[in-house]
């Protein structure tokens, strides 16, 4: 079978506010910075221009033009993005430091739109979030790049337009009191996203990916995507079996171990933490810091 990837001609796509003010798509002009380690240590980042409104469309085409980059932007608008669909307990390892059996089958929460955030962004975490308990988790972030339902897992890579970073944050005193996490996981600002998309004709096996996360410089998370319990593939058709995602969804996949509740003592962010997600394979560094 040929897949027909829903891509244009992209293969690192970046939205931004230019420094004359304009919000653009855009592809690197390096193609090998690391587009969020450069933000945080003020180099200059120019980005070949792409036409068209949405990542998906056709007209996501270089138009001759290049712009200077003067904030980062997630590379899927709250607009664009009709839910955030989360997957937990999706490794191996990471069942195994918490002492969990493995799941039959993937276990879904939901996050709001108004979860998203940007790269280099600042977190605000409000008040009744400020329990001293606040954890990171990097995630492999799956977008969708149209309408998606009922697919099998051979045609389930059809409908994915690419891969970037997400960060889900999460309140771990909310979540131990219900056995419900989009409450814990879904304040405002709470999935951190980017900095760039990989798009899938670029990176056709999202499971050679690794994934870090480093807290103040300090490692804290080394996994890779290849201890998945359940493929990417399989994580689409399973969500899309009766339930449509349409274009611009992004699915989260879980989350490697050395998260902070499994540390001993527990390491919990505070006020004034820098958080680094790193996931490979052109993603690069999502970085935020947390107030």
């Amino acid at each position: 079978m040929t897949i027909q990837y829903p891509t244009p001609t992209w293969n690192r796509l970046i939205r931004f506010i230019s420094t004359d003010g304009r919000v653009l798509l855009g592809e690197p002009v390096d193609g090998e910075l690391d587009i969020g380690l450069a933000m945080s240590s003020g180099q200059t980042i120019e980005a070949h221009v792409l036409g068209g409104k949405h990542a998906w469309e056709a007209t996501a085409v270089r138009t001759g033009k290049t712009a200077l980059v003067q904030t980062l932007l997630s590379p899927i608008s709250q607009t664009e993005c009709p839910t955030i669909r989360c997957t937990g307990l999706s490794y191996k390892d990471h069942a195994d430091e918490l002492g969990l059996p493995h799941p039959k089958a993937p276990v879904l929460f939901f996050k709001p739109n108004t979860a998203l955030n940007g790269p280099n962004a600042t977190v605000r975490v409000p008040k009744t979030a400020q329990n001293e308990d606040l954890d990171y988790e990097v995630e492999l972030a799956v977008v969708i790049g149209r309408d998606c339902r009922d697919v099998s897992e051979e045609d389930a890579p059809d409908y994915v337009l690419g891969y970037t970073c997400a960060n889900d944050l999460t309140s771990r005193q909310h979540q131990g009191v219900t056995s419900q996490w989009g409450y814990c996981k879904g304040f405002d600002g709470f999935c951190p996203l980017g900095p760039v998309m990989v798009s899938h004709r670029s990176l056709p096996d999202p499971h050679v990916v690794k994934l870090q996360t480093r807290v103040n410089d300090h490692l804290v998370q080394n996994g890779a995507a290849e201890k998945m319990i359940f493929s990417i593939p399989h994580v689409i058709s399973y969500l899309s079996q009766g339930s449509t995602l349409p274009a611009g969804s992004v699915i989260i996949t879980g989350t490697p171990p050395g998260i902070g509740v499994s540390q001993t003592p527990p390491l919990w962010l505070k006020d004034g933490d820098e958080v680094r997600c790193w996931i490979s394979h052109g993603v690069g560094t999502l970085a935020i810091d947390v107030r």
